[in-house]
């Protein structure tokens, strides 16, 4: 179905990899309209508790791929039509994306890593925001997310330096959830998805909302939201579930509902 992306769904679990691995996963326009229909399909299958996001062979993602953009184009409409609606997607997708950070992300590909709820980094994996190498500007949202993990003078220094963060760096700045090993990463990935594939899926949406509108929004604007979504929250079927279990002292069974 897809030509440069890959996309299965196993017990609960969707797999969206990178495809293009001789052009180490870099993203071409092609690439740009199915990643953002995999997001979509994973998002409709109610089958789909959790997403992990990766890319085949050495890299996870290296970047635009510069020979797709060569000649005559609009670097605004590039960022605004191929990058943008997919971090916006990825954001807002009311599931945990888990990234299986696999290998080099750089540019675009750093900005996709950081737009996961979780990354799970190799030691084998690195991150560079590698723009200011061909005299660009972060884009894909990484002026956004870097600042927000690292603070804004360490993110200056990475985003002007290009400098690459390799996995115990990356660990201690805050920008991954946990590293492993290259030969433990696809069991450290499913430690994580062991745990949401079973979680109220639901509940994991709205929180995945509000911490998104916290860093800009007021306290009593976050209260009144926090309210509304315990709202939602409270008329599920896994709240119920939940203080059932709570009081017949077992192991909560979470539909995701």
């Amino acid at each position: 179905m897809y030509e440069t992306i890959d996309y299965s769904v196993l017990d609960k679990v969707a797999t969206i990899a990178l495809n293009r691995p001789d052009a180490y996963n870099a993203f071409n326009k092609k690439m740009s309209v199915e990643l953002k229909s995999a997001f979509k399909k994973a998002k409709k299958d109610d089958n789909v508790r959790v997403i992990v996001f990766t890319g085949e062979g050495k890299a996870f993602c290296s970047g635009q791929d510069l020979k797709d953009v060569s000649g005559d184009f609009s670097f605004e409409q590039v960022v605004r039509e191929r990058y943008n609606p997919i971090i916006q997607y990825m954001r807002t997708l009311p599931k945990p994306i888990i990234c299986k950070l696999n290998g080099v992300a750089a540019g675009a590909g750093c900005s996709f890593a950081l737009a996961s709820d979780i990354i799970v980094m190799s030691d084998k994996g690195s991150l560079i925001e590698v723009f200011i190498n061909i005299g660009l500007v972060l884009d894909s949202g990484s002026s956004y997310f870097l600042p927000r993990l690292v603070g804004s003078s360490k993110a200056f220094e990475l985003a002007t330096t290009g400098q690459k963060v390799k996995s115990e760096e990356a660990y201690r700045l805050g920008l991954v959830n946990k590293i492993c090993s290259h030969d433990m990463l696809d069991n450290t990935v499913k430690e994580y998805t062991d745990y949401y594939k079973s979680a109220p899926t639901k509940a994991i949406g709205l929180i995945k909302n509000l911490l998104n509108k916290s860093s800009n929004s007021s306290l009593k604007d976050i209260l009144s939201l926090e309210a509304e979504y315990q709202e939602l929250a409270g008329r599920s079927k896994d709240y119920r579930e939940g203080v059932n279990a709570f009081l017949e002292k077992r192991e909560a069974k979470f539909i995701g509902e």
